[in-house]
């Protein structure tokens, strides 16, 4: 096992020093500018559209874009906010959440070129609709070979490694606040999970849509109310933030270059933008036109980190905890522990239950669609299933350091080969963004057809069928 995670660490360092940072930085520059800044033009859009009826949503067994938005959403909010949140502060000092700000102001247009993209070339299965980047490095660039390699990476990524992170920093959290063994919590979770996972998409719909909502607020008011508690500090905990962030003052951790590296990290996994996950759930969605959805799952990058990544980051900072030498969800059930006594460990071990465990379930589904996309084959799902249960008690039991070494390292290789896909497609949502413009300038509810888009081929659901009517698309 040590040398397992020696290998990984040692290709973590190579792939977060050299690539992988300046690569989201400089994609998210590029999306920015290329989309005229359609993460803060838009802004006001998204909201409208989180609460829009689409018309083209006419079957029951058909996901609607807040649906779709709540599917990614439960894999994006978990334990990255919480337990991913305070170790980044933890190795990398208060500068880490400025560079997780950073990236999630840029990833934003990066999330939006992705599931844009996932839209357009997305593909009708029954009465629903599957896609993602192996879809579009399929149908776009014609090379179903890479669109394999993507989808056996996210399958081991999210499926499998991912959730071994969800289900151990369960097992710590309630380990710490009730002394529960984590072998109980691990046969506990795996049986929870293989009840949900066998359900099809639209039950992890109904989950997600059911748990998110509810998992979100109590942990924002829990939020909001060690903030007010501390209201005078707050000017205090920005100013060093900003400072540790340019290494004016290293609190903790190693400078500059920690603060950022866990930072991103962090921010990645957590918000998930660029990595090609959140674009899987994108394409379930029976919306009108591809940049609808684009939209709104941009504002889901925000709602991550802006918003709940840094509630728990005031948590921590406000309490002065930092640097106790604890890391993960130990350190954010200290902190929060401070604020309002001890009885937030069981609290936190609640709230960190239901975030993960709807994690999971968005975790699976990537999965799901992504081996559909190799070989539909009912035994390769059963597989499949059988290792997600396998791997969420796994997790359950094994150190902490080795899970996150593990989800870097998947997540580096994902981020990396959808990211260098998407600059070369972005022209095409660009484009597709452009066409939502011009009809939302003319007073239209936009409906996108392929041909509106010059020398698009392969985007089948949006080729015309019935020329005249309001459902020109399929």
């Amino acid at each position: 096992m040590e040398i397992l995670k020696s290998i990984i660490s040692t290709g973590n360092t190579w792939m977060w020093s050299y690539i992988l940072i300046g690569l989201l930085i400089a994609a998210g520059i590029y999306f920015t500018i290329r989309t005229k800044f359609v993460q803060f033009r838009n802004f006001g859009e998204m909201f409208r559209l989180l609460g829009e009826k689409d018309e083209s949503t006419d079957s029951k067994d058909s996901v609607s874009g807040l649906q779709a938005f709540f599917i990614s959403t439960a894999s994006r909010v978990g334990t990255g906010n919480v337990a991913g949140v305070a170790t980044a502060i933890a190795l990398g000092g208060p500068g880490a959440v400025f560079w997780m700000w950073l990236i999630a102001l840029l990833g934003s247009a990066t999330a939006f070129i992705e599931s844009t993209l996932a839209q357009v070339y997305k593909i009708k299965d029954g009465s629903r609709y599957r896609g993602g980047p192996a879809y579009y490095m399929e149908k776009a660039l014609n090379a179903r070979w890479l669109g394999v390699i993507f989808a056996i990476l996210i399958t081991f990524c999210f499926g499998l490694v991912f959730n071994s992170v969800q289900s151990n920093t369960i097992a710590l959290a309630t380990q710490n606040a009730f002394g529960i063994n984590t072998k109980v919590i691990g046969i506990i979770l795996a049986i929870a999970t293989a009840i949900i996972i066998f359900g099809g998409v639209k039950s992890v719909a109904k989950v997600s849509g059911t748990i998110v909502p509810v998992m979100a607020a109590i942990y924002l008011v829990m939020a909001v109310a060690v903030v007010v508690m501390n209201i005078s500090e707050l000017p205090a905990v920005f100013a060093l933030i900003v400072k540790s962030a340019f290494g004016l003052e290293q609190a903790v951790g190693g400078g500059i270059g920690a603060a950022m590296m866990m930072g991103i990290k962090r921010g990645l996994f957590s918000n998930e933008a660029g990595m090609g996950s959140a674009p899987n759930a994108a394409a379930t969605a029976n919306v009108s036109h591809p940049a609808k959805q684009g939209l709104i799952q941009s504002f889901g990058v925000f709602f991550d980190t802006l918003i709940v990544c840094s509630a728990t980051a005031f948590i921590v900072l406000l309490s002065g905890e930092y640097t106790s030498g604890k890391e993960g969800i130990e350190l954010t059930q200290l902190a929060l522990s401070v604020h309002i006594g001890s009885w937030a460990n069981g609290f936190l071990a609640i709230t960190i239950f239901l975030f993960a465990f709807s994690s999971i379930v968005g975790n699976y589904y990537y999965g799901e669609t992504n081996i559909e996309f190799i070989k539909t084959n009912k035994a390769f799902m059963f597989i499949y299933r059988a290792a997600v249960v396998g791997m969420v008690y796994f997790g359950s039991v094994a150190s902490f350091g080795l899970v996150w070494e593990m989800a870097d390292f998947t997540m580096g290789l994902m981020a990396l080969l959808n990211i260098v896909v998407i600059v070369l497609l972005g022209k095409i949502a660009f484009a597709v963004l452009n066409d939502y413009r011009e009809q939302r300038k003319a007073g239209k509810n936009p409906v996108f057809h392929a041909e509106s888009i010059k020398g698009l081929k392969n985007a089948e659901c949006w080729e015309a069928k019935e020329k005249g009517t309001k459902k020109d698309f399929s």
